[in-house]
């Protein structure tokens, strides 16, 4: 497109990580300019690509990041930052919490990348997936300077998180006597007692695809886990890929998945490489058969562990709460997936949803949730109840009550199943981004991810106890 010139950021934005700037403070550099809605796993995509090719590429352009909320609490600073942190951002990001950025730049949908030169004139804009970002980043910086070595250096982040023995945990799973956490940030996986106190780990804390044994092995921001007798299955999010370990030997091996985000391909895999995933957030076990909420594509997959073979259960593709027979129904970014009998619940991020897939016929059906832009935090009947971006379910093998990290309005809530209505537990505080649980040794685990810690509540008290990692 021919050279625009481009507009100036507007005064009304927060700044959530960096010192207040201008696009004029930037010139002298290409820029690329990211619109984004941070609970979208596509957004997410999209921005860790710009941060790929800019580690291949240092010093050559910056990057801004404009976070426009789509759900209420993401116009809070705090949870709007940790969101993008999650995902190891840390370019400076503006919070344009009442969208006055998205119309002054005449934005239309996420992400947008506003590729600007080192004049700071817009050469062109890619929406979505569109474009060949590889080729239009390289065009954007040809001819320049080498970077100074100012330009080499990372901007300096403001409010930096600290060092815990957790950052951004975002998986769970608990036996009679152990409790397997997936230290997100730190990509490995943790096997502690239920007092915290950590027996081993899988994974050297460095993101990348290896298998092995448990000290040589590695991941990369790994989320869901499913236990099964003695082998504990992963969603290797960053990965794209589903991978196993083998707790009695902690020899870990790759299920499925190619290490980059791909569309799967249905059938018998001769060799897990031969399929690529698109995002997996979480996984559940039935029938000798792994469950996989597909967040990067909108579907739910099963992965039969007997054949070796990929199916396409349910989904649609669009973002939509659209019930009916499996490729007919439609998803909102599932996330969470609890299998209990013949029967798939599905836990839908963007669609503020909870679901059910009948595993006999992949029948999809809505048990709470109006929309992908219907949320909100009422108790009640089904028809009337509303969650905000809830990230993760759980439930016991004794009771029939599905428990729900209602991550955007920071609380634990339960459906009864059967017809039952939702309702909100009665916590002694707000939760801090609550985006994994587990049921087990009459508790309920809770991973406050945006905390970076593990909680452990006891229903029939009503405790809300903190558990401490220790090394």
């Amino acid at each position: 497109m021919n050279a625009q010139p481009a507009m100036d950021l507007p005064k009304s934005g927060i700044w959530l990580n960096a010192a207040p700037s201008t696009l004029q403070d930037h010139a002298g550099r290409p820029l690329v300019l990211a619109f984004v809605n941070a609970a979208s796993v596509w957004c997410v995509q999209r921005l860790l690509e710009v941060l790929q090719w800019q580690a291949r590429n240092p010093g050559r352009l910056q990057l801004l990041v404009v976070q426009v909320p789509r759900f209420d609490f993401e116009r809070e600073p705090q949870p709007a930052l940790k969101l993008l942190r999650r995902h190891g951002v840390t370019a400076p990001i503006l919070l344009d919490a009442q969208w006055e950025a998205w119309r002054r730049f005449g934005i239309e949908a996420w992400p947008t990348l506003l590729l600007l030169d080192a004049q700071g004139q817009e050469r062109e804009r890619l929406v979505g997936a569109a474009g060949d970002l590889e080729r239009s980043l390289n065009a954007l910086s040809e001819g320049l300077a080498q970077p100074r070595d100012e330009d080499l250096r990372p901007v300096a982040e403001t409010n930096v998180e600290p060092r815990l023995p957790l950052r951004f945990p975002a998986g769970l799973a608990a036996s009679a006597d152990r409790l397997y956490v997936a230290d997100t940030g730190h990509h490995r996986i943790l096997e502690c007692t239920h007092g915290g106190r950590v027996l081993r780990q899988f994974g050297v804390g460095s993101a990348d695809l290896v298998n092995g044994p448990a000290a040589d092995c590695a991941f990369n921001r790994p989320h869901g886990l499913a236990l099964e007798r003695e082998v504990l299955y992963v969603a290797d999010t960053g990965n794209h890929a589903v991978r196993r370990i083998h707790l009695p030997s902690g020899q870990v091996d790759t299920l499925c998945g190619t290490g980059r985000a791909g569309d799967p391909v249905a059938g018998v895999l001769s060799q897990p490489w031969d399929s690529p995933l698109n995002h997996p957030l979480d996984i559940a076990i039935a029938d000798n058969q792994l469950h996989i909420a597909m967040a990067g594509d909108n579907h739910v997959w099963s992965y039969d562990l007997g054949i070796r073979s990929l199916r396409w259960r349910a989904g649609a593709g669009a973002v939509e709460v659209r019930d009916g027979g499996g490729h007919l129904a439609a998803f909102a970014q599932p996330c969470s997936v609890v299998a209990v009998q013949q029967v798939l619940y599905v836990c839908d991020a963007l669609g503020s949803a909870i679901r059910s897939v009948q595993l006999r016929g992949d029948v999809v059906q809505t048990l709470v949730g109006q929309g992908p832009w219907e949320f909100g935090n009422a108790d009640g009947s089904r028809a009337r109840a509303h969650l905000q971006y809830p990230q993760a379910i759980a439930m016991g093998s004794e009771s029939p009550l599905l428990w729900i990290a209602d991550a955007g309005n920071g609380c634990l809530r339960m459906l009864r199943l059967g017809g039952g209505d939702l309702t909100t537990v009665n916590l002694p505080r707000r939760l801090h981004g609550p985006a994994a649980l587990a049921v087990a040794a009459g508790a309920v685990w809770i991973a406050e991810t945006d905390a970076h810690a593990i909680l452990r509540f006891d229903p029939v008290s009503g405790e809300l106890g903190h558990v401490p990692i220790e090394e």
